[in-house]
């Protein structure tokens, strides 16, 4: 499920001409935990990026919560709207959840896009 979010600020060290990528999960009790960051060049190295995370988070969620990264991992469309979203200068983010946790992966312009 493709969800808007809430997206913490850019750290001083990101680069201020790309993408800026994020993974995060959410627990009961408003607790986040950063899972990983990574600057992008492009749309297209942003969605290569969201794509690793994403496989990582379904391999440990059971498989009925699996089920909507393993769809989206195979959405050619979806990817497509993505690489345009960003290239528009939008965020992007994609939200995963299990019984307690929800996880947001996204993807931002950061500044001047190419």
């Amino acid at each position: 499920m493709v969800t808007p979010t809430e997206t913490r600020p850019l750290p001083a060290w990101a680069p201020r001409a790309g993408y800026w990528c994020e993974a995060s999960a959410h627990t009961p009790g408003a607790r986040t935990i950063w899972l990983n960051s990574h600057p992008a060049n492009s749309p297209r190295t942003a969605l290569r990026w969201l794509r690793s995370r994403v496989q990582d988070v379904t391999d440990q969620l059971d498989r009925p919560y699996a089920q909507p990264g393993h769809h989206w991992l195979t959405d050619e469309a979806e990817h497509e709207r993505a690489r345009t979203t960003l290239a528009h200068g939008e965020t992007y983010v994609l939200t995963l959840h299990d019984d307690t946790t929800r996880y947001v992966l996204s993807a931002r312009p950061t500044g001047g896009t190419r």
